[in-house]
């Protein structure tokens, strides 16, 4: 689902004057230095002018690596869930948002030209999870899609924000890095499979609204291996990296309060995704959905009535106050897949622009008889906000 649909950008990026961000510098926001004012903001932004999903289309590599500012909002995801060679666990989140502000840029005289001026904002998180000592490390950058501070493109496959970034080292090779006073991580995640097309061909939709929808695609696992660094120790990690591309114009059902979102790698070389989009009366709208990848890159589509999601535990933040399952059990019997899990560690709650919980999961069962384990991520929205209280 992910990877933060309409909910990120609205309270974060669309600061209500465009001036505000193309005039002033970029900026760096590291945990809990957000202000208020970020959510104090018109979130019925004018969407004309913007394409909007409304069916499945041809998505094509390698163009659709890249941006596309003919839609609003777009994101490039990677999570993973990496190990030291010493044994140590590490999760990781780095995900770049684009907003796009106006449909196109207006002309503008000679004169007046510059190269700072853009209608493209730019907005990313980076996490680390030290799973070993119970620590996690969130930040927040944001900045303008120009003069070279922030861009997207297909080939050579790049997406950057200022020095965080993804950028193509070979076919089927991409290199991760980020850092931030406390935490850096530099990886190279290697294709397995080709990218799979979630939903319908790559349309996925958000509501029963025609036109909430997003073109979605996810390259899962990917092997992973690089370096982590935390407090200026280093570790060399292996292990496995989930990616999602979504770009749509698009937002939640009124009636919708946030999603859960669970990305998994199973130890049978499986994968599997599902998303939860939660109602204001506790039900889940219907069309939330899945998929199931097996071995081989086959794609199971995944609807509502084929699974049960079981909330076990719960887990309080001391900073938002906001209750957060922590346990679960996932059950899909035409699969003849059980599961129950975990996180890793309870706290890893993002308290930036907006306030989500992200982090490592591990997961055990079977299937069709057979015993599993699973790792990977899980996103959980709306638990200290709904859309309601921010709209």
């Amino acid at each position: 689902m992910k990877r933060l649909l309409a909910l990120i950008f609205l309270v974060g990026l669309l600061v209500g004057s465009m001036a505000l961000l193309l005039v002033h510098p970029p900026q760096v926001a590291e945990k809990g230095s957000a202000s208020v004012a970020w959510l104090q903001v018109d979130n019925h932004a004018n969407s004309d002018g913007f394409k909007r999903v409304f069916g499945p289309s041809e998505i094509v590599f390698p163009r659709d690596l890249g941006g596309h500012e003919d839609y609003q909002t777009e994101w490039w995801y990677y999570t993973g869930n990496l190990e030291s060679t010493t044994g140590s666990p590490f999760g990781f989140q780095l995900t770049i948002f684009r907003r796009g502000l106006t449909p196109v840029i207006q002309p503008v005289s000679t004169d007046n030209r510059s190269d700072w001026r853009t209608n493209q904002v730019y907005f990313a998180h980076f996490t680390i999870s030290d799973i070993a000592n119970k620590a996690f490390y969130p930040a927040e950058r944001f900045s303008r899609g120009a003069a070279g501070l922030a861009g997207a493109q297909a080939v050579p496959y790049r997406v950057w924000l200022q020095d965080w970034s993804f950028t193509e080292i070979a076919p089927g090779q991409v290199r991760l890095v980020a850092k931030t006073d406390q935490v850096a991580l530099d990886l190279v995640v290697k294709e397995t499979l080709p990218p799979i097309l979630q939903g319908d061909r790559g349309y996925s939709a958000k509501s029963s609204e025609p036109g909430n929808a997003s073109y979605y695609y996810s390259i899962v696992r990917q092997e992973t291996t690089g370096k982590v660094t935390v407090k200026g120790e280093s570790f060399e990690v292996k292990g496995l990296t989930w990616k999602d591309h979504e770009y749509s114009t698009s937002s939640l059902s009124g009636d919708d309060v946030g999603w859960d979102w669970f990305s998994l790698q199973l130890d049978n070389d499986t994968a599997l995704m599902l998303y939860l989009l939660r109602r204001k009366d506790g039900t889940i709208e219907s069309v939330s959905s899945g998929s199931f990848i097996t071995a081989d890159g086959t794609v199971e589509r995944l609807n509502k009535t084929d699974w049960q999601v079981e909330v076990l535990d719960t887990w309080k933040s001391p900073t938002s106050k906001a209750k957060y399952p922590a346990k679960w059990r996932i059950a899909i019997p035409k699969l003849e897949l059980n599961l129950a899990g975990q996180s890793l560690i309870p706290n890893q709650e993002l308290n930036l622009s907006t306030t989500y919980w992200e982090g490592a999961v591990n997961f055990q069962g079977t299937q069709a008889g057979k015993p599993v384990q699973a790792q990977g991520y899980v996103e959980m929205t709306g638990y200290a906000n709904t859309l309601a209280d921010v709209l």
